[in-house]
């Protein structure tokens, strides 16, 4: 009975239960009927956009900047010791932050 257990025979065991489920589910489904609406895009009942929301990978690069400036910034504070250069760290930290903000 363990040998039914070990993975290379499970795994041949289910190719046929699976092949037998998929093709019992494709009788009770019925024959299929195209039609123009089940090809177009489906957004919740509304029509698709036809222009992108936010052309391009620059907002998302800024986003990705932002928090990667902020993480590894309080990465490398965490880690280190509280000297006397550690506001001076926090304060060019800062200010790169706001330059990206604001561009």
């Amino acid at each position: 009975m363990d040998i039914l257990l070990s993975p290379p025979v499970a795994f041949l065991l289910y190719i046929p239960l699976v092949a037998l489920i998929a093709l019992a589910g494709r009788l009770m489904a019925g024959p299929q009927q195209h039609d123009a609406a089940k090809t177009r895009n489906y957004g919740s009942g509304e029509e698709a956009q036809t222009q992108l929301a936010a052309p391009g990978y620059r907002p998302f690069f800024l986003i990705a900047f932002f928090f990667a400036i902020l993480h590894l910034g309080m990465l490398v504070l965490g880690v280190g010791n509280l000297d006397t250069i550690s506001p001076v760290y926090l304060i060019g930290l800062l200010m790169a932050l706001a330059a990206l903000i604001l561009g």
